[in-house]
This record gives structure tokens, C-alpha cells and sequence, in this order.
């Protein structure tokens, strides 16, 4: 599932065709439902031995001259320009957990919607360098999401029982891609990590 920056005025449509969007959240926190219940419910690991650089030391390379950010940066974004390093130049960014359009990329973070530190907490300290690198460069999974500096910050490490977008219309497809995210790495979540996804997956559909 690809996270995707809806612009500001896809939130006023109609009655009529809101209901396709009401009928795709409710079938992907179904899903999600599912996934979660699979996951291992465990305490938390300790934190003891995290380093960033155990899982990222900088953005993998792509292809040409592009990394993973860039990459990103270039997808999420809206009438993006790269130099000749592959680098965003000019362009616009909206993030999604804040609401806020932003229209230079110093401005905005690629957020790991599982924290690094949080994965290794969750099981991803026991895995190899090559998989943990692979986990903070996945391209596939919805994993990174172009956000505002502010928001990232706010956010930090921490996992859904103590932060949450502050967009509330956000909660469905964060939730769903968090425990997206966690079932195909296999990562456990504590219990009152579950207890704040199935919260936020009850605001699918609304």
C-alpha cells in the first residue's frame, strides 16, 4: 500500500463520492485488523545498544544519482525539480499528520512511520545490519512519509499509544500503515500499542 499526499480540497467532495473512500477504509482496516491480531503482543525490548547508524548510516542509494529520500521527496511531492545530483530544487510537500503545504524541502522530513528506534524495541534488534538497513529504505512497504520538520520532531520515537497525527482524518491510513509496516517485518507490538491501533482504525469509514 503506497501513502499518498491527498490535497487539501480532496476533503470537501460530496456525499456521493465520499462513499468510495468510506468503503476502501473500511476494507483496508479490516485488513488491518486481521494483521494485527497475528502479531506477537510482548513488553517492550530494551533500548540498550540503538544507534541510527545500526540501521541507517545514509539514505541508499536508488538508482542514478537518487537515494531513498530523494526518491520519496520526488513521489510525495507536487511539481518537484531536481538538480543534476538528483537533489529537490524547487517543489511542494504536504503533511499529512499536520495539514500544512510546504514549499521548501528544508522544511519537511522523511518520517519512518515505525520509528528506527521503536522497530528495535519491537524485535528489529535482533536482526541482521542488511535487514535492518533494508526496513529504513523501504521503498515498498508504506513505511517513509514526506511530513513537516515540526511534526517529525513532535513525534520523535514514539509509538501510537502516546503520539497520533494531529490531523484526526489521518488516524485511519496511519494506523493501517503501521501495522502494515509491523506485519511484514514481523515486529511485536505491546498491549497498549494494540489498544491505540484498534482506536484509531474505528475512525475508517467516517
Amino acid at each position: 500500500m503506497t501513502l499518498l499526499a491527498l490535497p487539501v480540497t480532496a476533503v470537501a467532495t460530496s456525499p456521493a463520492a465520499a462513499e468510495p473512500r468510506k468503503q476502501r477504509q473500511a476494507e483496508a482496516a479490516a485488513l488491518a485488523r486481521r494483521m494485527l491480531a497475528q502479531l506477537k503482543v510482548s513488553r517492550p525490548l530494551s533500548i540498550r545498544g540503538y544507534s541510527h547508524r545500526r540501521f541507517q548510516p545514509r539514505w541508499a542509494h536508488h538508482k542514478g544519482r537518487c537515494d531513498v529520500r530523494e526518491v520519496v521527496l520526488a513521489r510525495q511531492g507536487r511539481g518537484v525539480r531536481r538538480n543534476a545530483s538528483c537533489h529537490p530544487v524547487k517543489g511542494r510537500w504536504y503533511s499529512p499528520y499536520d495539514g500544512k503545504w510546504l514549499k521548501s524541502e528544508k522544511l519537511v522530513d522523511v518520517d519512518h512511520v515505525v520509528p528506527l528506534s521503536y522497530a528495535w524495541r519491537s524485535g528489529a534488534s535482533r536482526w541482521s545490519q542488511a535487514r535492518r538497513r533494508a526496513f529504513a529504505n523501504d521503498l515498498t512497504r508504506p513505511e517513509l512519509v514526506v511530513v513537516s520538520h515540526s511534526a517529525n520532531i513532535a513525534k520523535g520515537g514514539q509509538g501510537p499509544q502516546s503520539w497520533r497525527p494531529q490531523r484526526r482524518r489521518y488516524w485511519c491510513r496511519y494506523a493501517v500503515s503501521w501495522i502494515t509496516v509491523k506485519h511484514h517485518y514481523r515486529l511485536f507490538v505491546t498491549r497498549k500499542e494494540k489498544v491505540a491501533l484498534l482506536n484509531m482504525l474505528r475512525t475508517c469509514g467516517r
